[in-house]
């Protein structure tokens, strides 16, 4: 079994797969004090309700955009799962061309994501990741890794406007009908909503007309349905990118990535 770990600022996912299939899923909140102890301590107990054995993992691979869990989830696959765990961008190389000013700044997410994406969709495009910062990335009609564009993301966004003005109450992410609300929290909710959604729209059309050719746009994430429904330019939802890439690096590296006890 390969064990998959993405590492994003807000969770930190986990899944297990034998071959291509995925047999357990599972999200923590990220949380860069948490220690490889307490990592395998949920990490296992998860597995079991599953009926999965941890003993049967062959492989591990890690994206991280925290350098700080690096290091616990290394000594937790060392200590619990008898392996050594490879990183992205660290221990494997990314399996695609990175043609950016200076490689190694591109966090490890966004590539994963365009690995995946060149498996299962014909470049050139743009990925949008709804994560926390909505990223917009471009891989040309070669499948290079060309660069993009980071923002803000939605609740990052909800978060700043809350603690800004006093008067502003937390509220759920939401599409609502009307653009023109009709009250406090409708208002709130067509500004966050309504305002991502010309957010997306405007930057995918400039990125286009600077790209200068027709680019298909693929949306993951776990908002990416909810903005889907709100634009025609998103052409394709997968909302599992990253761990599909995860998964396509290990299948390509197999052999190599199979895990071996790493010393103490």
């Amino acid at each position: 079994m390969l064990l998959a770990i993405d590492v994003g600022n807000t969770n930190t996912v986990f899944a297990v797969y034998r071959e291509r299939t995925l047999l357990g899923q599972w999200r923590l909140s990220t949380n860069r004090e948490r220690t490889a102890d307490e990592y395998a301590a949920a990490l296992v107990q998860l597995m079991i309700l599953k009926g999965l054995a941890h003993e049967e993992v062959e492989a591990v691979i890690i994206s991280s955009v925290v350098p700080q869990a690096i290091t616990p989830l290394r000594w937790m696959t060392r200590d619990f799962f008898a392996c050594q765990a490879h990183v992205v961008g660290e221990d494997v190389d990314y399996p695609l061309s990175v043609e950016i000013d200076n490689p190694r700044e591109v966090g490890a997410d966004r590539v994963v994501n365009a690995v995946a994406a060149l498996r299962r969709y014909e470049p050139p495009f743009i990925i949008i990741d709804f994560g926390t910062a909505t990223t917009f990335d471009v891989v040309d009609a070669k499948g290079a890794y060309r660069g993009g564009v980071i923002a803000a993301g939605i609740n990052l966004s909800l978060e700043a406007l809350s603690r800004a003005a006093a008067k502003l109450p937390r509220i759920a992410i939401e599409a609502p009908e009307r653009v023109i609300g009709r009250s406090t929290v409708g208002a709130m909710q067509s500004g966050v909503y309504w305002g991502y959604v010309g957010l997306i729209e405007g930057l995918v059309a400039r990125i286009k007309r600077e790209f200068g050719a027709p680019m298909r746009v693929v949306a993951t994430g776990g908002l990416a349905p909810l903005f889907a429904h709100g634009t025609d330019v998103i052409e394709h939802v997968d909302p599992d990118l990253t761990m599909a890439g995860l998964l396509e690096i290990y299948e390509r590296n197999r052999e190599r990535l199979r895990c071996r006890p790493e010393a103490a």
